[in-house]
């Protein structure tokens, strides 16, 4: 199912949860993403997903239960090392403001490796809350 409308806007109903609740640039960057992927792939919806999940890690990244715009255009997970959406080539000092924001304990004792990682768990507990789970 295409996940954009006539208009080039991102179909909200047709988005995973953790767009939903993101700003227009990351829905229209994955639903454009998507619908192209599904084309050249022949309708392979998995591929399709992983495609579009690609290109927006690229462009934006996961704070909590949703994706905020990265300040300047980053790897995706094409031969870079991410951690669900986590920037993990970003800077210490990035990720440590992100575990801030997302009240990570224990953060000014971590690597930025541990960082890294609690970011990532921080970000799935703060997905399942949205959902209700």
């Amino acid at each position: 199912m295409p996940k954009t409308n006539r208009d080039g806007s991102a179909k909200k109903s047709e988005l995973p949860s953790t767009l939903e609740r993101s700003g227009e640039k990351a829905q229209r960057t994955y639903a454009h993403t998507y619908d192209s992927a599904m084309e050249s792939y022949d309708g392979d919806e998995e591929r399709a997903q992983r495609t579009a999940f690609a290109s927006l890690k690229h462009t934006h990244e996961k704070v909590g239960d949703h994706w905020e715009s990265k300040d300047e255009p980053g790897p995706s997970d094409s031969g870079a090392t991410t951690a669900g959406g986590v920037d993990a080539n970003a800077t210490k000092e990035h990720v440590l403001d992100l575990a801030k924001r997302l009240d990570v304990r224990g953060r000014s004792t971590m690597t930025k490796a541990e960082l890294v990682e609690a970011l990532q768990k921080a970000n799935d507990k703060a997905t399942r809350e949205a959902r209700g789970n």
